[in-house]
């Protein structure tokens, strides 16, 4: 549900419904799930690296560094699970936040040892 979607009330109107959420995440299908988180942590990733509009002052490594390591291991364990349809775009999403941290750190980490490369392997770029 996104912010603009108000959560379902009860019949008495005074809090959500909690049936009715159940039903409708039980109706994603699992790939939709996985993508959608993904996403999410690309998203914030690039926040974090400073790629966003104006997203210098939001720049911090350390959490883009958990969010892309979080990224791969979702990637990894779930290769069987999306199809390479779903996985495909999302591995290259992968692999340029792992290029943009490597650009970006002042100390650049050991080949291997960067942010998601104990899953990916390593990355150069």
């Amino acid at each position: 549900m996104s912010d603009a979607t108000p959560a379902p009330e009860s019949a008495t109107g005074d809090s959500p419904n909690f049936d009715a959420l159940t039903r409708d995440i039980a109706d994603v299908p699992a790939v939709e799930v996985i993508t959608t988180v993904a996403v999410h942590l690309m998203s914030a990733a690039a926040v974090n690296l400073g790629l966003a509009e104006g997203g210098e002052p939001h720049k911090d490594l350390d959490e883009a560094r958990k969010l892309i390591h979080s990224l791969a291991g979702l990637m990894d364990a779930s290769a069987t699970e999306i199809s390479s349809f779903h996985a495909a775009p999302l591995r290259d999403g992968l692999k340029s936040l792992q290029l943009a941290f490597r650009e970006a750190s002042d100390v650049p980490d050991e080949p291997g040892q960067g942010p998601g490369e104990k899953y990916t392997g390593p990355i150069f770029g």
